[in-house]
């Protein structure tokens, strides 16, 4: 029987050889001159293309009464455009071309995309074309749309964590919560009007805030061609929309911020503490370090989870970074076992002290983090369609580039930035905590006794 020792050496050398790949061989760029990214991915794995396109939009680019309407644009771009002047000459063109359509909206981005048979590539192009560049906006769409966006938002509201990441929200970003605040507010959704589509429209949907991704069964050089024809002649902006229309940065903490959330919707108890973290702008190192900190502390092994788990006081616990451009939230969330939530809370409050000494984290487990994120990205390129979507949010919330090398970069992160990462951004700095519980427990518990910063 051959050693566990044996195995891990096959295994290094085998992922090794994945790693001597990079950057991915398979990944071809151009720009066109009206500033249009177009970014091919070549895999000839089945006779599918995916083409998608991604803006610079989102909630970051939203004031209190535009919050929500990146995604009620989203939902009317499968709608009228000059081409398919209403929904059934659209949806039957989708039928025809045998598409699999979808998008989605996030902070930073919005990106849009079809999945169809590699031989109608040309028509799926022409189609995407019409959709992004020439929108309708009829009033008929809207008042369908306003109503299916905000029944959407109702199925949030309905989620039993969703009282609490709403104050969270409220109480990280302060006046700039619109700018992270995905789905929106339910008057402005109901209340949208065509103009401030257009509006929307004339801000952000331009060529040089676009990137567009061929992934699948596709020439090279046949999609950098059809790309310019049909492509090319879109009118680019000559101008930064960033610049003329920058997001304000968000506020830094000042002090802890306390606030108990009372909720009927979730019979368990949650703790949520968040900090402002590192972002793609400032500190690029401190984003590699953050996603290698949160994976070691949420694996079963880790001295959080045996302080916290397997210890009875609470059902999960699990920290998370989020990689964005304008300020990446770190969040600790964490579900008490009910009969112990001032035990847990004080049990969390002690494991955040110690996350910057110097034996909290083994070389084996920061190894083993490393070599566990590069293995996820792996796992991610192995659906084409899902790599395009991969790539049309780094392209918007870091950039191409800090995707490619991630591995490379991630590779190169030592204890020292690991501390270094903790105590820049977490480490006695200011934090919003919060406690979600129902009137029961909060009549029970008396967490106003003990939560709260001393």
């Amino acid at each position: 029987m051959r050693s566990s020792l044996f195995f891990t050496a096959l295994f290094t050398m085998c992922l090794n050889v994945a790693f001597s790949q990079q950057p991915l061989k398979n990944i071809h760029s151009k720009k066109l001159a009206n500033g249009l990214e177009i970014l091919v991915i070549q895999d000839s794995t089945v006779p599918l293309v995916t083409l998608e396109i991604a803006c610079k939009n989102g909630s970051c680019t939203e004031t209190d009464e535009y919050n929500g309407l990146s995604h009620l644009y989203e939902h009317l771009f499968f709608k009228a455009n000059k081409d398919y002047p209403n929904y059934d000459s659209f949806n039957a063109r989708i039928n025809e071309l045998d598409i699999h359509a979808n998008a989605t909206t996030r902070e930073e981005v919005v990106n849009y995309f079809f999945t169809l048979p590699a031989e109608k590539f040309k028509q799926g192009m022409k189609f995407m074309n019409s959709a992004i560049r020439f929108p309708r906006f009829a009033k008929a769409d809207m008042k369908n749309e306003n109503e299916i966006v905000n029944a959407e938002f109702t199925r949030h509201e309905s989620s039993p964590i969703f009282a609490l990441i709403e104050a969270n929200s409220r109480h990280m970003w302060g006046e700039n919560y619109s700018r992270k605040n995905v789905i929106g507010r339910h008057e402005v959704i109901l209340s949208a009007t065509p103009a401030k589509m257009d509006s929307i429209k004339n801000k952000y949907y331009w060529p040089d805030n676009s990137v567009l991704v061929i992934a699948g069964d596709i020439n090279v050089e046949e999609a950098f061609q059809q790309a310019e024809n049909i492509f090319g002649s879109w009118k680019s902006l000559g101008a930064d929309p960033f610049q003329k229309w920058p997001v304000p940065e968000f506020k830094p903490l000042r002090a802890n911020d306390y606030y108990i959330v009372e909720s009927q919707h979730s019979q368990n108890p949650y703790l949520l503490f968040s900090w402002h973290g590192p972002d793609t702008r400032g500190d690029i190192p401190g984003t590699y370090a953050a996603d290698v900190f949160s994976l070691i502390v949420n694996q079963n092994g880790s001295k959080m989870k045996k302080a916290l788990i397997n210890s009875g006081l609470a059902q999960t616990a699990d920290v998370n970074y989020y990689t964005q451009k304008y300020t990446g939230p770190i969040s600790f969330m964490v579900s008490p076992n009910p009969d112990k939530i001032e035990a847990c809370y004080q049990e969390v409050l002690r494991q955040i002290s110690l996350w910057d000494r110097e034996d909290y984290l083994s070389d084996a487990q920061i190894e083993r983090a490393k070599r566990l994120l590069s293995i996820k990205q792996i796992r991610e390129r192995e659906v084409t369609s899902d790599y395009s979507h991969l790539l049309s949010f780094w392209w918007a919330s870091a950039s191409v580039d800090y995707y490619l090398h991630y591995e490379e970069n991630l590779n190169k992160i030592t204890r020292k930035d690991l501390v270094d990462y903790i105590r820049k951004y977490i480490r006695d700095k200011p934090y919003c905590a919060g406690m979600m519980l129902n009137s029961e427990s909060v009549s029970k518990v008396k967490p106003q006794e003990f939560f709260h910063s001393k």
